[in-house]
C-alpha cells in the first residue's frame, strides 16, 4: 500500500472534484473520499475565474476531508483542455563502433534527441511517451538493448499544452493552500482507470467526454500510438439544444440528460416533451426528433474529428479492443451505438477498474480520470523529477506507466 492517501483533484468544466485513495501493490485502489461540486468560472476546460474556481476547490476538498477523514494539503492535478496537443518526433544517433552492442548509452542517447522538439514559446511538455524503436531501419523493436546495428531511432509522443493555462490550474489550488505535486492529461488517466492490459496489446481507442472539452487515447502495437484533445464537449451539445429550441441553459441540460439520445429515431417526429415556463422563457413543446437531430449533430461532428486524426496515421485496423467511452458524455443515451457506427467497430462505456470502496464514489464513468490520476501518481512517486517548467511538474519523463 502506499505510503500515504492519494488525493487526485479534477477542476472541470462541469464540476470540480477532489478524490481520496489508497494505492495498493497489486495496482488496485481503494477510494476512501470524495468531494465534489458545480463548476463556475472554467469554460471549455480553461479557468476564466481563479477566484470563483478557488471557492468550488475549497468546498470540494472539505467535502473529500471530511468523507475520508484526513487532512489535505497535497494534491495530484488532472489537467485536460482543447489547448492539449501531441506531435510524434523521430530520433536517430549512429551507433560508432561496428564490432559493439547497442547499450544503454545509445538509448539513453536517442531519448533525449527524440524528446527535444521546438515548441512555440507559450508551450509547455507534459508528457513524452516511448513509441518504438527502430534498428538500421527496421521497427516493431521493444528493446533494443545488445543488439547489432549502425543506427538506433526511437518515436517519441510528446504531449504538450499551453504554459499559461496549465499553470493558473496550479495556481488556483495553491490559492487555497493545496500544494499541487504532480499533474497528468486527463485523457491518460482516464485510459489508465479503464483499459486492461490486453485491451492495450491488442489495440483500443479511449475517448473522454467531458463538459467543455474531449480528450483521446489511441493504443496500437502495445504502444500510445496517438492522444491529443478537442475543445468540444457536452456544454456545447447543450448550448446548441438551448439555442435551437429557445431554451435556457439549465433545461436544455435537462432535457439533454433526460429525454435525449445521440441517436435520431425516424418514429420520434409525433413524440413530444414539454418544457415549462420560467423566467425569460415561455412554456415550450419539443419533439423528441427535433432535440436528438440536434444532439446527434454535434455529438457525430466531435466523433468525426478524432476518426480523422486517426485516419491520417492509418491506426483503425489497429484497434482490435474497439472505442472504450469515459466522461459524463458517456451517460447520453445512444452514444455507444453512435461512435460504433462512426468508427466502425463496437464500443462500451468505460468504467475504473480493479477499485474498491463505497460503490457510489467511483462507478461511474465520469470518475474514470480521477481514479487514473490516483494509480498514475502511484507509479510514478518513485520516478526521479527533472527541474524545468513549473518546478519540474511539466517536464517529466515516465516511461512504463502507461
Amino acid at each position: 500500500m502506499s505510503d500515504e492517501p492519494i488525493v487526485a483533484l479534477e477542476i472541470g468544466t462541469s464540476k470540480v472534484c477532489a478524490m481520496v485513495g489508497e494505492a495498493h501493490r497489486d495496482d488496485s485502489i481503494m477510494i476512501t473520499g470524495v468531494g465534489r461540486c458545480a463548476s463556475f468560472g472554467v469554460r471549455k476546460g480553461v479557468i476564466t475565474d481563479l477566484g470563483e474556481v478557488g471557492k468550488r476547490v475549497t468546498k470540494a476538498i472539505q467535502e473529500a476531508e471530511e468523507s475520508a477523514d484526513i487532512e489535505i494539503g497535497k494534491a495530484c492535478l488532472v489537467i485536460s483542455g482543447g489547448h492539449i496537443q501531441g506531435l510524434i518526433n523521430r530520433g536517430n544517433v549512429p551507433v560508432p563502433d561496428a564490432d559493439r552492442d547497442i547499450g544503454d548509452e545509445d538509448i539513453d542517447s536517442v531519448m533525449r534527441i527524440a524528446k527535444a522538439v521546438n515548441l512555440p514559446h507559450d508551450r509547455a511538455i507534459m508528457h513524452t511517451i516511448t513509441q518504438k524503436f527502430y534498428v538500421d531501419g527496421h521497427g516493431g523493436v521493444v528493446n533494443p538493448r545488445g543488439m547489432k546495428g549502425n543506427v538506433l531511432a526511437l518515436d517519441m509522443l510528446i504531449l504538450h499544452g499551453l504554459a499559461n493555462l496549465m499553470a493558473n490550474a496550479v495556481k488556483v489550488a495553491q490559492n487555497v493552500g493545496v500544494e499541487i505535486v504532480d499533474v497528468a492529461f486527463g485523457g491518460l488517466c482516464s485510459a489508465l482507470a479503464t483499459l486492461t492490459r490486453e485491451q492495450k496489446e491488442c489495440g483500443a481507442l479511449q475517448i473522454d467526454l467531458g463538459g467543455g472539452a474531449t480528450s483521446y487515447m489511441a493504443y496500437a502495437d502495445s504502444a500510445i500510438a496517438l492522444a491529443g484533445s478537442f475543445a468540444v464537449g457536452g456544454d456545447h451539445v447543450t448550448s446548441d439544444i438551448a439555442q435551437g429550441l429557445s431554451l435556457s441553459i439549465n433545461r436544455a441540460e435537462t432535457l439533454k440528460q433526460e429525454s435525449g439520445s445521440a441517436l435520431v429515431d425516424p418514429e420520434s417526429q409525433d413524440r413530444t416533451v414539454t418544457v415549462p415556463e420560467e423566467v425569460g422563457f415561455l412554456r415550450n413543446t419539443v419533439t423528441l426528433h427535433d432535440l436528438n437531430t440536434i444532439i446527434h449533430a454535434r455529438t457525430e461532428e466531435l466523433l468525426q474529428l478524432i476518426r480523422g486524426e486517426l485516419d491520417k496515421r492509418n491506426l483503425l485496423h489497429s484497434m482490435g479492443a474497439g472505442v472504450v467511452l469515459t466522461g459524463g458524455g458517456a451517460r447520453l443515451k445512444g452514444v455507444e451505438a453512435l461512435a460504433e457506427r462512426v468508427f466502425g467497430m463496437p464500443c462500451s462505456v468505460g468504467r475504473p477498474r480493479n477499485v474498491s470502496g463505497a460503490t457510489s464514489m467511483y462507478e461511474g464513468p465520469e470518475y474514470a480520470a480521477l481514479v487514473g490520476m490516483i494509480r498514475y501518481a502511484a507509479r510514478s512517486a518513485q520516478r526521479p523529477v527533472r527541474r524545468g517548467a513549473l518546478g519540474g511538474i511539466l517536464d517529466r519523463l515516465f516511461g512504463g506507466l502507461y
